[in-house]
Parts: structure tokens; sequence; C-alpha cells
């Protein structure tokens, strides 16, 4: 039988998109933000020569560089303000929920509701000032040879300006989030991503026809691209169901029977914060010693072992993305708030106690799912870049880059389906109302 939720999803039109006001005002709100991010990536920095990495990023697309330029949507090879783009505040975000689960103090803000939540954010903020801060130190040091006057003033200039262009990316993904649709931090990678991908395009016919790839090798490229988004969409889209049942209830003399629901468990839960913080982990080692400029000899014969397609790289980067995949999949669904809520509304999961039982059981489904979902996000991650580096194709075909873009834009219209539904109920309400005024 087809739910009512379901039915309306069915029947939605054109028409209904119209008349939804508030849905276009969010939608034209995050289009003008995300507007505003791209041209914020065309701004340089003061007092530097943006010729000298432009050529850098020419001559040497694949490498730790690239993938950077990627994530900050070209702002790196134009040494714009929004270099360091948002990724401060993303590791100051995995590292603030880290020490919720082992800080008690931080465990009990959590536990306060709004105000907790907000006390939290505010220490997220400071800690992506800190973490800005020190690359944007570094990052000064490396460009002072592409000054147009070096000097400790440029340094000082190029740290307030990265600083600043960090903590407006991200009250701009606050406003995102808040008043347009989808998560502002996750659309703002996106439409780096996204914006770079034309370029990417060019290149790759331009290679193709000075004989640099085979036109097999391009169409390989393609059918990979459409091979990873076709996988994506399948397992963004898995779930697994558990039976939620709810005991009879009495209303007078009148007895209901117990209603049975489905609590929806994602092979997936995590999303794109896995591949996008290993990356992150993954390539600081090396983005410090390429931009500071400074390292042993021994650091210098180890790096290469780390860089795109070796072994070591390989390893790690899956590494990285199972412990994230797991670390961070309880706190999107935590097993005993969830009992919690359960116990506290009558439901219970058929053959299992509430209460802690549920919460183990609950733990262990979502143990379960999460490995799989952990070896699915590894494996779109690493082999379409494994392929793309023994192509030497840009880093835009790789498989971090096509999750990210194909997640958030299926959250995206998740997002807007569900502000959809809303109005057509809203539209519903008034309808019965309004029929019921002329029957009395």
């Amino acid at each position: 039988m087809v739910s009512a939720a379901e039915q309306l999803a069915a029947n939605l039109k054109f028409s209904t998109f119209a008349k939804a006001g508030e849905l276009k005002q969010r939608l034209l709100f995050t289009l003008a933000a995300l507007l505003i991010y791209r041209l914020g990536t065309f701004i340089p920095l003061p007092g530097i020569d943006t010729t000298l990495l432009a050529k850098l990023f020419e001559s040497a697309p694949n490498t730790v560089f690239g993938m950077l330029n990627v994530f900050s949507g070209g702002a790196l090879s134009r040494s714009a303000i929004f270099l360091l783009n948002i990724m401060p505040y993303i590791t100051a975000s995995i590292i603030i929920q880290l020490l919720t689960s082992v800080v008690p103090t931080l465990e009990a803000l959590k536990k306060e509701g709004e105000s907790g939540r907000k006390q939290i954010n505010q220490y997220t903020r400071y800690l992506t000032v800190l973490i800005a801060t020190v690359q944007a130190t570094l990052t000064a040091q490396g460009l002072n040879s592409s000054a147009l006057e070096p000097g400790w003033f440029f340094q000082l200039t190029t740290v307030v300006s990265l600083v600043g262009g960090t903590m407006f990316l991200v009250w701009l993904g606050e406003q995102i989030t808040a008043r347009g649709i989808g998560n502002g931090a996750s659309l703002i990678i996106f439409a780096g991503i996204v914006a770079e991908m034309p370029t990417a395009l060019y290149r790759i016919l331009e290679q193709g026809r000075s004989g640099v790839l085979s036109p097999a090798v391009i169409l390989g490229l393609f059918v990979m691209m459409v091979a990873v988004v076709t996988v994506v969409v399948f397992f963004e889209r898995a779930q697994r169901k558990l039976t939620i049942q709810y005991p009879k209830r009495q209303v007078g003399n009148r007895m209901f029977q117990g209603d049975s629901s489905h609590l929806p468990l994602k092979l997936n839960a995590s999303g794109v914060i896995p591949p996008i913080f290993a990356s992150t982990l993954l390539y600081l080692p090396a983005t410090i010693e390429q931009i500071v400029g400074k390292s042993s000899e021994t650091l210098n014969q180890v790096l290469p072992y780390f860089g795109p397609g070796q072994p070591l790289h390989i390893l790690f980067y899956i590494a990285l993305i199972v412990f994230f995949c797991f670390f961070y999949t309880p706190i999107v669904i935590n097993p005993k708030d969830t009992a919690e809520n359960l116990k506290k509304y009558g439901g219970f999961i058929p053959g299992i106690r509430p209460g802690q039982r549920t919460a183990e059981y609950i733990d262990y489904v979502m143990t379960r799912i999460t490995l799989v979902g952990a070896a699915y996000v590894s494996a779109v991650c690493i082999l379409p870049e494994i392929l793309s580096y023994q192509m030497q194709a840009p880093f835009y075909f790789g498989g971090t880059s096509l999750l990210i873009v194909v997640s958030v834009t299926m959250d995206t219209v998740a997002q807007v389906q569900s502000h959809l539904l809303a109005h057509q109920y809203e539209g519903l309400i008034k309808k019965a109302k309004l029929r019921g005024a002329k029957r009395r």
C-alpha cells in the first residue's frame, strides 16, 4: 500500500513549486550566497604575483596542490582570499565532535539541547580561527617569494586576509544552512568542485587533441564517471529498515490497535565527511612541506611514497576513511539516544527488550551496515583515483570529487522535495478547514 507521503511525492508538479514562495526564496538565497563565494575565489591576495602559482598548476595538475585546488574552487591557483576555503572549519568540527565523546564537560553541553549546541558551535569557531591562523601563517611564508614586496608586512596582511576569508565562508555556510537549502559547508565545497569541472573537461579534450590521451582512454574516463555516479546513487539510497512496534492504546471506551513504523538506517550515514577529512589529513604533511619549503633529507625521501597513486597513499587513505566512517556514524545516529526516544514514546523493536538491549541491537546493526558503507566509500574514492593517476587525468575525475558532488546534490534535492511536500500538506489542511467552515 502506498503511503500518503509517497502519494503526495508522486503528485508533485511544477505548479506546486511555482506556488511555494518560501522555497523559491530559499533557493534564490542559496544561489546568491554561492555566487558571492565564487566571486571571492577571484579576488587575489594583496601584493601577490598570481602568475607564478598559475604556471605551477598548469604544469602539475596531479600534485597535492592539484587536489587542494579542486576543493578550493580554483582559489589556490589564483592566490585568492578564499585560498583556505572552509577546510579549517571542517577540521575543527571533527576535532570538537571527537572531544565531545571523551570530554565530560562537552558531552554535558551536547545534552543541554539548543543552548548547548550553540556553545559547542562557538567553541568550533574559536578552534577554526586557531587552525586557520596556523595554516595561513605557513601559506604566507610559502607565498613570500611570490610577493611583489616580500617581507613581514606582506605575511601579516596575507594571514589576516586568509583567516578573514575562511571565517567569512563559515558565516556564509551557516547562513545557507539556516536561510537557504542544504548544508552550507557541503554546498560551498560542492560549488568549488563543480566550477572547476569545465576546466578539467577542456584539459582532457585538449590532451586528446594533442595525442597525450588516446580516444579509448578519454572514453574510459567518461564511462568511469557514469559508473561512479550510478554506484553512488544506488548506495546513498540504500537503507536498513528496523521495524518499530507501538503498543495498543485506549482512548475513552475505544481501543486502538498498535501502530508500526520503520527506523531507517542509511548504509552510509556519515555522508561525505570521511573522505573530506581523510583527504585533509593525508595531504597535510606534504602540503606543509611544499608550502614551507624546508624539510629534511629523510622527509624528502619518504613523502613521494605518500603521493597520489602510491601504495602507502592508498593504504592510509582507506584506513582513514574506514576510521572516520565508524567514528562519525554514531554521532549522526546515536544508538543510546535513539533507544531512549523509542522507550519514551512507547516504541519497541519486536523481540528486543526496550532500553539498553535496544541500544545494543541498534549498535550491532549499524556496525554491520557501516562496514559495508565504509567499503563502498573507500572503493568509490580509491579505484577512480588509481585509474585517473595511471591515465594522467586531472584530479577532478577522482572518486572523492564525484562522491561529494553526487551526495550533496541528492541531499539538496531531498530537502527541496521535503519543502514541497510540506507546502502541499499545508494546502490540503487549508482546503479541509474551508470545507469544514462551509458545512457549518
